[in-house]
Parts: structure tokens; sequence; C-alpha cells
């Protein structure tokens, strides 16, 4: 058991992390296919493909996995990856297969908690965040223009719970849209869709204590106010 708001058990769990967990050389290297052999239906690398092995060296050819999206206040739009193979360096270009474009690697930073160290590149085995890369999403694979590779994807369950959500006022109607949006990018989990028959914008998540989140964090980082409730139900006669 162990509480990180009150570093209680937290010191063992990273000296555990340190002595049973393998390190990137010790495990067999990550397997990607090339995008032309993965299908819409397809998440990403399988058994069934032809395999392109990412070994973990710098001198490889680059495979990064980006894990998630932050909308930072002070930075803007921060992509978090995980390099399999090569070397991501700041300002080089990569090639985004899912989006089947090549972007430009912005600013390289390295971080620690709320703190953030700017590096010139980020190697194999190590995780770090880029600014700049604007159309990449959780899932996505980037690697070398020359050399594109797809990682396997990142499987999200469906949501399980809807709540209707409104603004309270015409101000907050523009600002509700944008927020909704970019907390959609940071979460794959959070479904936003508008019912037609309803007319009402609906979010879905994983429970209520998610969608809880999703309204203080509403409020909390983009100062808009909304009200929530149950979605109304379109009850269709027929004969």
């Amino acid at each position: 058991c162990g509480s990180s708001l009150h570093n209680k058990g937290v010191q063992p769990l990273l000296d555990a992390i340190i002595d049973y967990l393998p390190s990137p050389l010790q495990v067999p290297p990550m397997i990607a296919v090339h995008p032309d052999s993965v299908t819409s239906e397809s998440d990403g690398a399988g058994p069934e493909q032809a395999g392109i092995e990412c070994p973990p060296r710098e001198d490889a050819h680059l495979a990064a996995l980006i894990f998630k999206i932050q909308t930072d206040p002070y930075m803007g739009r921060l992509a978090y990856f995980r390099v399999y193979s090569g070397v991501v360096r700041s300002g080089s270009r990569v090639y985004n297969a899912g989006k089947r474009k090549v972007e430009r690697v912005g600013t390289l930073v390295r971080m620690y908690a709320d703190r953030r160290e700017q590096v010139d590149e980020i190697a194999a085995g190590d995780i770090g965040a880029v600014l700049g890369l604007k159309e990449a999403i959780t899932g996505e694979t980037i690697s070398d223009p020359d050399q594109p590779v797809v990682l396997e994807r990142i499987s999200f369950p469906a949501p399980v719970v809807e709540l209707a959500i409104s603004p309270s006022s015409k101000a907050d109607q523009d600002k509700l849209g944008t927020a909704l949006r970019r907390l959609g990018e940071e979460d794959p989990t959070l479904r936003v869709r508008h019912d037609g028959q309803t007319n009402e914008i609906v979010i879905a998540g994983m429970g209520e204590l998610h969608l809880e989140v999703v309204v203080d964090r509403l409020h909390r980082e983009f100062k808009v106010e909304a009200q929530v409730g149950q979605p109304q139900v379109a009850y269709c006669e027929t004969i």
C-alpha cells in the first residue's frame, strides 16, 4: 500500500522498478510493420503481418510511440513519446504513419514532474515530450520518413457512462466546444458527441469519477461554466 500524496511507499516502489523491471536492452526488440500493410481495421503491428525489428540502438531507424497528449498552459500542445529505436532530434522531420504526413519536430523536453529540461535529442529507451506535432494523437507512431514503420496501437475500452453537458451562458458556448476538443485530444477514453434528436452535447467516459474530473477541469483550467445532467432519451412511436 502507498500514497503518493503523503509520500508513503513511493521509494520502495521506485526501488522495485529499478530492481525488477528489465531495461530496454534486456528484452527482445519491438516489432513494427510497414504502413502499407496496415489496414483501416487493423490496430497496428500484429503477428499475421511481416515484422520489422526496432532494436534499442541509437544507430537504428527511428521508431517512437506517442502515448499521451497534454495541453500545457505555458508551452502549448505537448506530445509524450517513448523511443523504441533510433534518435529523435530537435528540428528534424518525422513521418506520422497514422496521418500519412511528415511533421517537423519542435522543442524537445525531458519531463521531471512539474519541471522540464530542454534537450537536443532523445535516444532509444528514453521518454520525452515534443512541441510542434500539431496533428499527432495518442497511439500513433513517428518514424524516419525514409523508413516508415507502425508500432502496435494502444487499444482503449468503450465508455460506459454518459452525461449531458450544456454551457451556462452564450459566452461559454464557444469556449465549451474548444475545451472539450482539447480534453478529447488528451484523453482517448473521453468521447464527445452531439445528439441530433435531443440537441444535447453528450460526454461519455469510463465512470462517474472520470466525468466529474472532466467537468472540474472545464471550470478550473478552461474557465467554462457548464451544467450537467442525465441525457434525455428520445422515445419514438411506430406502427
